[in-house]
Protein backbone atom coordinates (compact mmCIF):
# COMPACT_ATOMS: atom_id res chain seq x y z
CA UNK A 1 0.00 0.00 0.00
CA UNK A 2 2.74 2.52 1.26
CA UNK A 3 4.26 1.82 -2.49
CA UNK A 4 1.05 2.41 -4.23
CA UNK A 5 0.52 5.96 -2.31
CA UNK A 6 4.74 6.53 -3.04
CA UNK A 7 4.04 6.52 -7.28
CA UNK A 8 0.54 8.02 -7.37
CA UNK A 9 1.37 11.19 -5.28
CA UNK A 10 4.42 12.92 -7.32
CA UNK A 11 1.92 12.72 -10.04
CA UNK A 12 -1.20 13.85 -8.54
CA UNK A 13 0.73 17.10 -6.99
CA UNK A 14 1.76 17.37 -10.46
CA UNK A 15 -2.01 17.38 -12.09
CA UNK A 16 -2.72 19.43 -9.45
CA UNK A 17 -0.60 22.05 -9.93
CA UNK A 18 -1.21 22.40 -13.84
CA UNK A 19 -5.21 22.35 -13.06
CA UNK A 20 -4.52 25.28 -10.93
CA UNK A 21 -2.24 27.16 -13.59
CA UNK A 22 -4.59 27.06 -15.78
CA UNK A 23 -7.42 28.24 -14.12
CA UNK A 24 -5.50 31.47 -13.07
CA UNK A 25 -4.50 32.06 -16.55
CA UNK A 26 -8.04 31.80 -18.09
CA UNK A 27 -10.72 33.01 -14.93
CA UNK A 28 -13.37 31.63 -17.32
CA UNK A 29 -17.07 32.43 -15.83
CA UNK A 30 -19.04 31.18 -18.61
CA UNK A 31 -19.63 27.34 -18.42
CA UNK A 32 -17.91 27.25 -22.06
CA UNK A 33 -14.90 28.00 -20.55
CA UNK A 34 -15.34 25.76 -17.47
CA UNK A 35 -15.83 22.84 -19.44
CA UNK A 36 -12.75 23.47 -21.88
CA UNK A 37 -10.75 23.58 -18.07
CA UNK A 38 -12.39 20.79 -16.84
CA UNK A 39 -11.15 18.70 -20.54
CA UNK A 40 -7.85 19.88 -19.98
CA UNK A 41 -8.30 18.58 -16.81
CA UNK A 42 -9.07 15.44 -17.93
CA UNK A 43 -6.69 15.22 -20.52
CA UNK A 44 -3.67 15.68 -18.28
CA UNK A 45 -4.93 13.01 -15.93
CA UNK A 46 -5.70 10.53 -18.77
CA UNK A 47 -1.87 10.15 -18.46
CA UNK A 48 -1.85 8.65 -15.43
CA UNK A 49 -2.72 5.23 -13.75
CA UNK A 50 -6.21 4.78 -12.24
CA UNK A 51 -5.71 6.63 -8.90
CA UNK A 52 -4.70 9.75 -11.02
CA UNK A 53 -7.79 9.92 -12.38
CA UNK A 54 -9.61 9.50 -9.15
CA UNK A 55 -7.90 12.52 -7.89
CA UNK A 56 -8.47 14.73 -10.85
CA UNK A 57 -12.56 13.61 -10.52
CA UNK A 58 -12.48 14.39 -7.25
CA UNK A 59 -10.78 17.95 -7.82
CA UNK A 60 -13.94 18.23 -10.57
CA UNK A 61 -16.65 17.64 -7.87
CA UNK A 62 -16.76 13.74 -7.71
CA UNK A 63 -16.36 11.05 -5.45
CA UNK A 64 -13.06 9.31 -6.05
CA UNK A 65 -13.65 5.20 -5.33
CA UNK A 66 -10.68 3.64 -3.46
CA UNK A 67 -8.74 0.83 -5.68
CA UNK A 68 -9.80 -2.76 -4.73
CA UNK A 69 -8.65 -4.40 -1.60
CA UNK A 70 -7.14 -0.79 -0.38
CA UNK A 71 -7.79 0.37 2.91
CA UNK A 72 -6.55 3.30 4.53
CA UNK A 73 -7.19 4.93 7.86
CA UNK A 74 -7.72 8.66 9.02
CA UNK A 75 -4.21 9.20 10.37
CA UNK A 76 -2.63 7.52 7.20
CA UNK A 77 -4.39 9.80 5.14
CA UNK A 78 -3.40 12.96 7.10
CA UNK A 79 -0.23 12.58 7.57
CA UNK A 80 2.07 12.15 4.48
CA UNK A 81 5.08 9.80 4.27
CA UNK A 82 8.67 11.44 4.72
CA UNK A 83 9.85 12.57 1.56
CA UNK A 84 13.40 10.51 1.85
CA UNK A 85 10.72 7.21 1.47
CA UNK A 86 9.13 8.32 -1.65
CA UNK A 87 11.11 7.06 -4.31
CA UNK A 88 11.60 9.36 -7.94
CA UNK A 89 9.03 9.51 -10.19
CA UNK A 90 8.73 7.16 -13.15
CA UNK A 91 10.68 9.01 -15.78
CA UNK A 92 8.99 6.58 -18.60
CA UNK A 93 5.90 8.11 -17.89
CA UNK A 94 6.42 11.74 -17.15
CA UNK A 95 3.79 14.71 -16.94
CA UNK A 96 2.67 16.49 -20.27
CA UNK A 97 4.44 19.75 -20.88
CA UNK A 98 2.16 22.90 -19.95
CA UNK A 99 2.26 24.09 -23.86
CA UNK A 100 0.71 20.96 -25.01
CA UNK A 101 -2.47 21.91 -23.10
CA UNK A 102 -4.76 24.13 -25.41
CA UNK A 103 -5.21 27.63 -24.66
CA UNK A 104 -8.38 28.65 -23.18
CA UNK A 105 -11.23 30.88 -24.79
CA UNK A 106 -10.71 34.42 -23.35
CA UNK A 107 -13.24 35.45 -21.06
CA UNK A 108 -16.36 38.08 -22.47
CA UNK A 109 -18.11 40.68 -19.66
CA UNK A 110 -21.93 39.83 -21.15
CA UNK A 111 -22.20 43.33 -19.94
CA UNK A 112 -20.40 44.86 -22.44
CA UNK A 113 -20.75 43.48 -26.05
CA UNK A 114 -22.11 40.76 -26.87
CA UNK A 115 -20.63 37.37 -28.20
CA UNK A 116 -18.84 38.09 -31.50
CA UNK A 117 -20.69 34.48 -33.14
CA UNK A 118 -24.19 35.70 -31.80
CA UNK A 119 -26.84 36.85 -34.09
CA UNK A 120 -29.01 38.93 -31.55
CA UNK A 121 -28.21 42.74 -31.92
CA UNK A 122 -27.00 44.37 -28.30
CA UNK A 123 -29.31 46.40 -26.18
CA UNK A 124 -26.78 48.45 -24.44
CA UNK A 125 -27.18 52.11 -24.70
CA UNK A 126 -23.79 53.13 -25.17
CA UNK A 127 -22.38 50.50 -27.91
CA UNK A 128 -18.49 50.35 -28.88
CA UNK A 129 -17.59 52.42 -31.27
CA UNK A 130 -16.39 49.82 -33.99
CA UNK A 131 -19.53 48.10 -35.40
CA UNK A 132 -20.02 44.68 -35.47
CA UNK A 133 -17.86 42.55 -38.22
CA UNK A 134 -21.40 41.23 -39.47
CA UNK A 135 -22.92 44.91 -40.13
CA UNK A 136 -21.92 47.56 -42.63
CA UNK A 137 -20.35 50.69 -41.07
CA UNK A 138 -22.80 53.70 -41.16
CA UNK A 139 -25.67 51.52 -41.11
CA UNK A 140 -28.40 51.02 -38.00
CA UNK A 141 -30.26 48.39 -39.23
CA UNK A 142 -33.87 49.74 -38.92
CA UNK A 143 -36.18 49.22 -41.59
CA UNK A 144 -36.75 51.83 -44.45
CA UNK A 145 -40.50 53.87 -44.43
CA UNK A 146 -40.16 53.65 -48.12
CA UNK A 147 -43.13 51.95 -49.53
CA UNK A 148 -44.83 51.70 -45.89
CA UNK A 149 -46.34 55.19 -45.88
CA UNK A 150 -50.54 55.57 -43.82
CA UNK A 151 -53.01 56.57 -46.74
CA UNK A 152 -53.39 59.38 -44.71
CA UNK A 153 -49.68 60.48 -45.64
CA UNK A 154 -50.40 59.32 -49.35
CA UNK A 155 -53.05 61.33 -49.52
CA UNK A 156 -51.07 64.50 -48.33
CA UNK A 157 -48.32 64.13 -50.79
CA UNK A 158 -50.51 63.68 -53.83
CA UNK A 159 -52.75 66.75 -52.86
CA UNK A 160 -49.79 68.64 -52.26
CA UNK A 161 -48.51 67.79 -55.98
CA UNK A 162 -52.07 68.99 -57.28
CA UNK A 163 -51.56 71.98 -55.41
CA UNK A 164 -48.21 72.59 -56.98
CA UNK A 165 -49.46 71.87 -60.33
CA UNK A 166 -52.68 74.15 -60.33
CA UNK A 167 -50.62 77.05 -59.26
CA UNK A 168 -47.85 76.50 -62.21
CA UNK A 169 -50.79 76.34 -64.04
CA UNK A 170 -52.39 79.26 -62.43
CA UNK A 171 -49.06 81.70 -63.06
CA UNK A 172 -48.83 80.87 -66.21
CA UNK A 173 -52.27 81.28 -67.44
CA UNK A 174 -51.78 85.06 -65.38
CA UNK A 175 -48.51 85.79 -67.26
CA UNK A 176 -50.47 85.14 -70.80
CA UNK A 177 -53.03 87.35 -69.55
CA UNK A 178 -50.87 90.10 -68.33
CA UNK A 179 -49.44 90.34 -71.99
CA UNK A 180 -52.58 91.61 -73.61
CA UNK A 181 -53.09 94.93 -75.51
CA UNK A 182 -53.83 98.20 -73.22
CA UNK A 183 -57.18 98.98 -72.77
CA UNK A 184 -57.92 102.79 -72.82
CA UNK A 185 -58.93 103.24 -68.86
CA UNK A 186 -56.09 101.46 -67.79
CA UNK A 187 -53.31 103.97 -69.86
CA UNK A 188 -55.69 106.38 -68.08
CA UNK A 189 -55.39 105.58 -64.65
CA UNK A 190 -51.09 104.34 -65.32
CA UNK A 191 -50.84 108.33 -66.78
CA UNK A 192 -49.59 106.82 -69.91
CA UNK A 193 -50.47 107.02 -73.60
CA UNK A 194 -50.06 104.99 -76.59
CA UNK A 195 -47.26 106.09 -77.56
CA UNK A 196 -45.17 105.77 -74.59
CA UNK A 197 -46.72 102.73 -73.25
CA UNK A 198 -44.92 99.49 -73.45
CA UNK A 199 -45.73 98.03 -76.85
CA UNK A 200 -44.33 94.35 -76.89
CA UNK A 201 -45.85 91.60 -74.87
CA UNK A 202 -43.25 91.37 -72.76
CA UNK A 203 -43.11 95.04 -71.46
CA UNK A 204 -46.82 94.92 -71.32
CA UNK A 205 -46.12 91.96 -68.66
CA UNK A 206 -43.45 93.59 -66.86
CA UNK A 207 -45.17 96.84 -66.57
CA UNK A 208 -48.34 95.18 -64.84
CA UNK A 209 -46.38 92.74 -62.77
CA UNK A 210 -44.30 95.38 -61.22
CA UNK A 211 -47.63 97.63 -60.30
CA UNK A 212 -48.72 94.31 -57.97
CA UNK A 213 -45.18 95.66 -55.44
CA UNK A 214 -45.88 98.96 -55.99
CA UNK A 215 -48.97 99.81 -54.18
CA UNK A 216 -47.20 101.03 -51.49
CA UNK A 217 -45.16 103.50 -53.14
CA UNK A 218 -47.50 105.47 -54.58
CA UNK A 219 -50.23 108.14 -53.71
CA UNK A 220 -52.69 107.59 -51.34
CA UNK A 221 -55.16 108.49 -54.44
CA UNK A 222 -54.82 108.29 -57.87
CA UNK A 223 -55.99 112.15 -58.29
CA UNK A 224 -54.50 114.64 -55.59
CA UNK A 225 -56.68 117.77 -56.33
CA UNK A 226 -60.60 117.61 -57.12
CA UNK A 227 -61.24 118.86 -60.44
CA UNK A 228 -60.54 122.47 -61.41
CA UNK A 229 -63.51 125.26 -60.16
CA UNK A 230 -65.65 126.21 -63.21
CA UNK A 231 -64.42 129.44 -64.68
CA UNK A 232 -64.39 132.24 -63.65
CA UNK A 233 -63.68 130.96 -60.12
CA UNK A 234 -60.57 129.12 -61.10
CA UNK A 235 -57.38 130.56 -61.75
CA UNK A 236 -55.52 129.46 -65.06
CA UNK A 237 -51.87 128.11 -63.45
CA UNK A 238 -51.14 126.09 -60.24
CA UNK A 239 -48.29 126.71 -57.92
CA UNK A 240 -46.76 124.56 -55.21
CA UNK A 241 -45.33 125.54 -52.74
CA UNK A 242 -43.02 123.32 -50.26
CA UNK A 243 -43.57 124.03 -46.65
CA UNK A 244 -39.76 122.78 -45.27
CA UNK A 245 -36.89 125.77 -45.58
CA UNK A 246 -38.84 127.48 -47.98
CA UNK A 247 -41.42 129.35 -45.82
CA UNK A 248 -40.75 127.90 -42.36
CA UNK A 249 -37.57 126.24 -40.67
CA UNK A 250 -37.67 124.29 -37.45
CA UNK A 251 -35.15 123.89 -35.00
CA UNK A 252 -34.67 122.17 -31.73
CA UNK A 253 -32.94 122.46 -28.52
CA UNK A 254 -32.68 121.13 -25.06
CA UNK A 255 -34.43 124.43 -23.41
CA UNK A 256 -37.67 125.00 -25.81
CA UNK A 257 -37.64 121.99 -27.54
CA UNK A 258 -38.89 122.00 -31.20
CA UNK A 259 -39.58 125.56 -32.33
CA UNK A 260 -40.94 126.82 -35.64
CA UNK A 261 -39.94 130.01 -37.29
CA UNK A 262 -41.38 131.89 -40.24
CA UNK A 263 -39.71 133.02 -43.15
CA UNK A 264 -39.44 136.76 -43.56
CA UNK A 265 -42.33 138.01 -46.06
CA UNK A 266 -44.36 134.87 -46.67
CA UNK A 267 -47.81 136.51 -45.09
CA UNK A 268 -46.80 138.70 -47.87
CA UNK A 269 -45.99 136.27 -50.87
CA UNK A 270 -49.00 133.58 -49.72
CA UNK A 271 -51.38 137.35 -49.73
CA UNK A 272 -50.39 138.92 -53.22
CA UNK A 273 -49.04 135.63 -55.33
CA UNK A 274 -52.99 133.73 -54.64
CA UNK A 275 -54.49 136.62 -56.74
CA UNK A 276 -52.80 135.47 -59.79
CA UNK A 277 -52.38 131.41 -58.68
CA UNK A 278 -54.22 128.07 -57.36
CA UNK A 279 -52.09 127.91 -54.36
CA UNK A 280 -51.61 124.10 -52.88
CA UNK A 281 -48.82 123.71 -50.25
CA UNK A 282 -47.25 120.18 -51.12
CA UNK A 283 -45.00 119.33 -47.81
CA UNK A 284 -43.71 115.77 -46.95
CA UNK A 285 -44.62 116.15 -43.79
CA UNK A 286 -47.19 114.41 -41.85
CA UNK A 287 -50.59 116.47 -41.65
CA UNK A 288 -50.71 115.89 -37.47
CA UNK A 289 -47.05 118.05 -37.88
CA UNK A 290 -48.03 120.47 -40.66
CA UNK A 291 -52.12 121.35 -40.42
CA UNK A 292 -51.03 123.26 -37.16
CA UNK A 293 -48.68 125.27 -39.03
CA UNK A 294 -50.33 125.89 -42.00
CA UNK A 295 -53.73 126.73 -39.71
CA UNK A 296 -51.16 129.76 -38.70
CA UNK A 297 -50.06 130.68 -41.79
CA UNK A 298 -53.30 131.15 -43.06
CA UNK A 299 -56.38 131.49 -40.18
CA UNK A 300 -59.16 132.43 -42.58
CA UNK A 301 -58.37 130.05 -45.43
CA UNK A 302 -58.35 132.95 -47.62
CA UNK A 303 -54.75 131.92 -49.80
CA UNK A 304 -54.42 128.09 -49.17
CA UNK A 305 -56.60 126.37 -51.65
CA UNK A 306 -55.86 123.05 -50.72
CA UNK A 307 -53.49 121.00 -48.51
CA UNK A 308 -50.89 118.14 -49.67
CA UNK A 309 -49.42 115.74 -47.50
CA UNK A 310 -46.70 112.88 -46.49
CA UNK A 311 -49.62 110.49 -48.30
CA UNK A 312 -49.86 112.76 -51.64
CA UNK A 313 -46.33 111.20 -52.64
CA UNK A 314 -44.30 109.01 -54.40
CA UNK A 315 -41.35 106.56 -52.93
CA UNK A 316 -38.72 105.79 -55.75
CA UNK A 317 -35.68 104.16 -54.58
CA UNK A 318 -36.32 105.18 -51.12
CA UNK A 319 -37.02 108.54 -51.59
CA UNK A 320 -39.65 111.02 -51.49
CA UNK A 321 -40.89 111.99 -54.92
CA UNK A 322 -43.44 114.93 -55.62
CA UNK A 323 -45.11 112.99 -58.65
CA UNK A 324 -47.15 115.71 -60.61
CA UNK A 325 -48.89 113.24 -62.96
CA UNK A 326 -51.17 112.38 -60.07
CA UNK A 327 -52.19 116.55 -59.52
CA UNK A 328 -55.10 116.10 -61.49
CA UNK A 329 -54.27 119.56 -63.64
CA UNK A 330 -52.72 120.27 -66.89
CA UNK A 331 -48.83 120.42 -66.48
CA UNK A 332 -48.35 123.10 -69.14
CA UNK A 333 -49.87 125.53 -66.19
CA UNK A 334 -48.27 124.20 -63.27
CA UNK A 335 -45.23 125.77 -61.41
CA UNK A 336 -43.66 124.04 -58.27
CA UNK A 337 -41.40 125.40 -55.65
CA UNK A 338 -39.08 123.20 -53.56
CA UNK A 339 -35.48 122.86 -52.19
CA UNK A 340 -34.89 119.47 -52.04
CA UNK A 341 -33.73 118.25 -55.97
CA UNK A 342 -35.25 114.47 -55.09
CA UNK A 343 -38.82 115.87 -54.74
CA UNK A 344 -38.54 117.16 -58.32
CA UNK A 345 -36.73 114.26 -59.70
CA UNK A 346 -39.94 112.93 -61.62
CA UNK A 347 -40.63 116.50 -63.33
CA UNK A 348 -37.74 119.05 -62.92
CA UNK A 349 -38.94 121.21 -66.39
CA UNK A 350 -41.60 122.42 -63.90
CA UNK A 351 -39.82 123.37 -60.72
CA UNK A 352 -38.10 125.76 -59.33
CA UNK A 353 -35.48 124.88 -57.02
CA UNK A 354 -34.60 127.22 -54.17
CA UNK A 355 -32.03 127.70 -51.50
CA UNK A 356 -32.74 126.24 -48.20
CA UNK A 357 -33.47 129.11 -45.73
CA UNK A 358 -31.70 128.29 -42.47
CA UNK A 359 -33.41 131.54 -40.32
CA UNK A 360 -32.01 134.59 -41.39
CA UNK A 361 -34.45 137.25 -39.86
CA UNK A 362 -33.09 139.78 -43.34
CA UNK A 363 -33.80 137.28 -46.02
CA UNK A 364 -35.62 138.65 -48.90
CA UNK A 365 -35.17 135.20 -51.01
CA UNK A 366 -39.32 134.61 -51.11
CA UNK A 367 -40.26 138.23 -51.94
CA UNK A 368 -37.91 138.21 -54.41
CA UNK A 369 -39.53 135.45 -56.89
CA UNK A 370 -42.78 137.49 -56.96
CA UNK A 371 -42.19 139.79 -59.99
CA UNK A 372 -41.00 136.75 -62.08
CA UNK A 373 -44.20 134.46 -60.65
CA UNK A 374 -46.58 137.57 -61.06
CA UNK A 375 -45.19 137.61 -64.83
CA UNK A 376 -46.00 134.52 -65.62
CA UNK A 377 -49.27 134.95 -64.46
CA UNK A 378 -50.08 137.97 -66.19
CA UNK A 379 -48.22 137.19 -69.63
CA UNK A 380 -50.08 133.63 -69.59
CA UNK A 381 -47.92 131.33 -71.40
CA UNK A 382 -49.85 128.76 -72.34
CA UNK A 383 -46.58 126.69 -71.36
CA UNK A 384 -44.79 127.44 -68.69
CA UNK A 385 -42.18 124.91 -68.97
CA UNK A 386 -39.83 126.15 -71.52
CA UNK A 387 -39.88 129.33 -69.54
CA UNK A 388 -38.74 127.54 -66.20
CA UNK A 389 -35.86 126.14 -68.15
CA UNK A 390 -34.53 128.95 -69.46
CA UNK A 391 -34.55 129.98 -65.77
CA UNK A 392 -32.72 126.50 -64.69
CA UNK A 393 -30.00 126.95 -62.81
CA UNK A 394 -29.68 130.84 -62.30
CA UNK A 395 -30.35 133.23 -59.69
CA UNK A 396 -34.05 133.76 -61.45
CA UNK A 397 -34.34 137.15 -59.07
CA UNK A 398 -31.24 138.42 -60.43
CA UNK A 399 -31.82 137.41 -63.93
CA UNK A 400 -35.64 138.27 -64.83
CA UNK A 401 -34.53 141.87 -63.07
CA UNK A 402 -32.07 141.97 -65.67
CA UNK A 403 -34.57 141.43 -68.24
CA UNK A 404 -37.62 143.11 -67.46
CA UNK A 405 -35.16 146.10 -67.00
CA UNK A 406 -34.01 146.02 -70.86
CA UNK A 407 -37.96 145.21 -71.80
CA UNK A 408 -38.39 148.63 -70.13
CA UNK A 409 -35.57 149.96 -71.77
CA UNK A 410 -36.96 149.05 -75.10
CA UNK A 411 -40.34 150.13 -73.81
CA UNK A 412 -38.91 154.02 -73.05
CA UNK A 413 -36.91 154.07 -76.52
CA UNK A 414 -39.94 153.43 -78.56
CA UNK A 415 -42.34 156.20 -76.83
CA UNK A 416 -39.28 158.50 -77.55
CA UNK A 417 -38.97 157.22 -81.07
CA UNK A 418 -42.45 157.33 -81.46
CA UNK A 419 -43.68 160.57 -79.55
CA UNK A 420 -39.99 162.72 -79.55
CA UNK A 421 -40.53 164.58 -76.47
CA UNK A 422 -43.53 166.01 -76.61
CA UNK A 423 -46.02 165.93 -74.07
CA UNK A 424 -47.91 162.53 -73.93
CA UNK A 425 -51.24 162.12 -75.58
CA UNK A 426 -54.31 162.09 -72.77
CA UNK A 427 -56.47 158.98 -73.09
CA UNK A 428 -59.92 158.53 -74.36
CA UNK A 429 -60.79 157.12 -70.93
CA UNK A 430 -59.00 160.60 -69.12
CA UNK A 431 -61.81 162.42 -71.12
CA UNK A 432 -64.38 161.13 -68.89
CA UNK A 433 -62.98 160.47 -66.05
CA UNK A 434 -62.86 156.50 -66.36
CA UNK A 435 -59.11 156.00 -66.41
CA UNK A 436 -57.40 152.81 -65.06
CA UNK A 437 -54.76 154.54 -63.34
CA UNK A 438 -52.83 157.46 -62.62
CA UNK A 439 -52.06 159.34 -65.27
CA UNK A 440 -48.33 159.89 -66.57
CA UNK A 441 -46.60 162.74 -65.31
CA UNK A 442 -45.62 164.86 -68.37
CA UNK A 443 -42.99 164.17 -71.03
CA UNK A 444 -42.57 160.87 -69.72
CA UNK A 445 -43.66 157.57 -70.79
CA UNK A 446 -46.23 155.56 -69.98
CA UNK A 447 -46.27 152.41 -67.65
CA UNK A 448 -45.94 149.23 -69.15
CA UNK A 449 -49.06 146.41 -69.36
CA UNK A 450 -46.60 144.75 -66.73
CA UNK A 451 -46.31 147.59 -64.47
CA UNK A 452 -49.99 148.68 -65.15
CA UNK A 453 -51.27 144.82 -63.53
CA UNK A 454 -48.52 145.25 -60.86
CA UNK A 455 -50.44 148.17 -59.84
CA UNK A 456 -54.06 147.05 -59.81
CA UNK A 457 -52.49 143.94 -58.00
CA UNK A 458 -51.38 146.11 -54.98
CA UNK A 459 -54.33 147.82 -54.93
CA UNK A 460 -56.57 144.60 -54.66
CA UNK A 461 -53.98 143.17 -52.14
CA UNK A 462 -53.93 146.40 -49.73
CA UNK A 463 -58.07 146.27 -50.20
CA UNK A 464 -58.22 142.48 -49.22
CA UNK A 465 -56.10 143.40 -45.81
CA UNK A 466 -58.34 146.30 -45.33
CA UNK A 467 -61.40 143.67 -45.30
CA UNK A 468 -59.52 141.68 -42.90
CA UNK A 469 -58.81 144.11 -40.45
CA UNK A 470 -62.35 145.46 -40.35
CA UNK A 471 -64.31 142.31 -40.29
CA UNK A 472 -61.96 140.17 -38.00
CA UNK A 473 -64.32 139.81 -34.98
CA UNK A 474 -66.57 138.05 -37.18
CA UNK A 475 -64.18 136.26 -39.21
CA UNK A 476 -63.06 135.13 -35.59
CA UNK A 477 -66.55 134.15 -34.35
CA UNK A 478 -67.27 132.14 -37.67
CA UNK A 479 -63.81 130.17 -37.06
CA UNK A 480 -64.85 129.32 -33.64
CA UNK A 481 -68.25 128.10 -34.77
CA UNK A 482 -66.62 125.53 -37.56
CA UNK A 483 -63.99 124.48 -34.98
CA UNK A 484 -67.40 123.68 -32.41
CA UNK A 485 -68.48 121.78 -35.53
CA UNK A 486 -66.10 119.74 -36.41
CA UNK A 487 -65.17 119.17 -32.81
CA UNK A 488 -68.76 118.18 -32.28
CA UNK A 489 -68.34 115.25 -34.98
CA UNK A 490 -65.51 113.64 -33.63
CA UNK A 491 -66.94 110.14 -31.88
CA UNK A 492 -66.33 109.62 -28.66
CA UNK A 493 -65.69 105.74 -28.23
CA UNK A 494 -65.74 103.32 -30.54
CA UNK A 495 -69.13 102.31 -31.02
CA UNK A 496 -70.32 105.98 -32.26
CA UNK A 497 -67.71 105.84 -34.58
CA UNK A 498 -69.33 102.63 -36.05
CA UNK A 499 -72.97 103.99 -35.81
CA UNK A 500 -71.87 107.10 -37.55
CA UNK A 501 -70.16 105.09 -40.42
CA UNK A 502 -72.75 103.13 -41.03
CA UNK A 503 -75.41 106.57 -40.48
CA UNK A 504 -73.07 108.10 -43.15
CA UNK A 505 -73.01 105.25 -45.70
CA UNK A 506 -76.90 105.19 -45.49
CA UNK A 507 -77.27 108.97 -45.90
CA UNK A 508 -75.26 108.90 -48.45
CA UNK A 509 -77.29 107.34 -50.81
CA UNK A 510 -79.71 109.85 -50.89
CA UNK A 511 -78.02 112.90 -51.12
CA UNK A 512 -76.30 114.37 -54.41
CA UNK A 513 -73.24 114.55 -55.39
CA UNK A 514 -71.31 118.34 -53.53
CA UNK A 515 -70.71 120.44 -56.46
CA UNK A 516 -66.65 121.53 -56.58
CA UNK A 517 -66.01 124.29 -54.44
CA UNK A 518 -68.67 123.56 -51.73
CA UNK A 519 -67.23 124.87 -48.25
CA UNK A 520 -66.10 121.89 -45.94
CA UNK A 521 -65.88 121.91 -42.61
CA UNK A 522 -63.83 124.80 -42.18
CA UNK A 523 -65.80 126.30 -44.88
CA UNK A 524 -67.62 129.68 -43.22
CA UNK A 525 -64.27 131.48 -43.27
CA UNK A 526 -63.25 130.18 -46.86
CA UNK A 527 -66.80 131.35 -48.08
CA UNK A 528 -66.54 134.63 -46.58
CA UNK A 529 -62.57 134.61 -48.75
CA UNK A 530 -64.74 133.84 -51.83
CA UNK A 531 -67.25 136.55 -51.16
CA UNK A 532 -64.65 138.87 -51.17
CA UNK A 533 -62.76 137.75 -53.81
CA UNK A 534 -66.21 137.92 -55.93
CA UNK A 535 -66.58 141.57 -54.84
CA UNK A 536 -63.54 142.67 -55.87
CA UNK A 537 -64.07 141.06 -59.31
Amino acid sequence: MLSIAARTIPRRVAAAQTVRTMAKKAAPTHGQGQKKVGDAARQAAASTPGPVSAATTKLNGAPSPSPAGASTSPADAATPPPVDSIPPADASNPPPPLDSIPEPTPAVDPFTTAAPSSNVPSLDFSPLDHPRQDQEPGRTGARSSKGSLSSTERRRRFMGQVSLALMVVAFAGNAVYMGREWEEDELKNKRLTRENAPATRWGRTKERFMDLFDYFNKPAWPELLPPPYPPPHQKPYTLLISLDDLLITSTWDRQHGWRTAKRPGVDYFLAYISQFYEVVIFTSQNYYTAGPVLDKLDRYNFYINHRLFREATRSINGKIVKDLSYLNRDLNKVVLLDTDPDHISTHPENAILLPKWKGDPKDKGLVAMIPFLESIAIYKPADVRPILEAYAGKDIPIEYGKKEAEAKARHVEEWKNKHGKGVAAPSIGSWFGISAGPASPRNEPPATYLEQKRREAQAQYKEEQKYIQEHKEELEKLLQQDQEAMAAQVPGNLWEAIGGVSAGAKGAEGLAAPTPGTPGAAGSAQAAAKGVEAKKA
